[in-house]
Formats: structure tokens, sequence, C-alpha cells
């Protein structure tokens, strides 16, 4: 199957509640996480991860899916060829 690349912004509200389920499933789907960043936005009491991501669009709408059901978690991606 062909595979996308892409970018996936995540803002993390009350990190305390879901910071070890947001890690198992990004460590889940790591076989399609390129690379990682995370950013502590103290001032508005939230933290900024971008992953950049090359896979199938079933592998990404698996990861988006899965973050994006996890409270206080917002998720956005933007797929390139």
């Amino acid at each position: 199957m062909e595979t996308r690349i892409g970018v996936v912004g995540i803002v993390v509200e009350h990190r305390e509640d879901t910071v070890s389920q947001l890690n198992n499933i990004l460590s889940d789907h790591a076989g399609i996480i390129v690379g990682r960043m995370g950013i502590p936005y103290r001032e508005r009491g939230i933290f900024v991860i971008s992953l950049i991501i090359d896979g199938t669009t079933d592998q990404i709408g698996s990861l988006t899916g899965k973050l994006g059901n996890l409270p206080g978690v917002h998720v956005k991606t933007a797929i390139t060829k």
C-alpha cells in the first residue's frame, strides 16, 4: 500500500489524566512516526506535540482516531503526498 507523509498537531489539556494513555498510543504507532516534538506551553497550562508521520491512510486514521478519543486531547492532521 502507498504511504502518505503528514503532520499531526496535538494539544493536551489536563496532562496528568491522559499522559500514559497518550504515550501508549504513540508507542503502538511508532512504526509510522518519523519525528516527534513536545513543548509545554506553561502560560496556557497545555502541552503541544507535533508529529511527522509516514503511513497508510488507515494507519494514520487509527493513530489520530485513538488520540482524538482521549479526554482533553485535540488533534489536527495535514496529509500530503
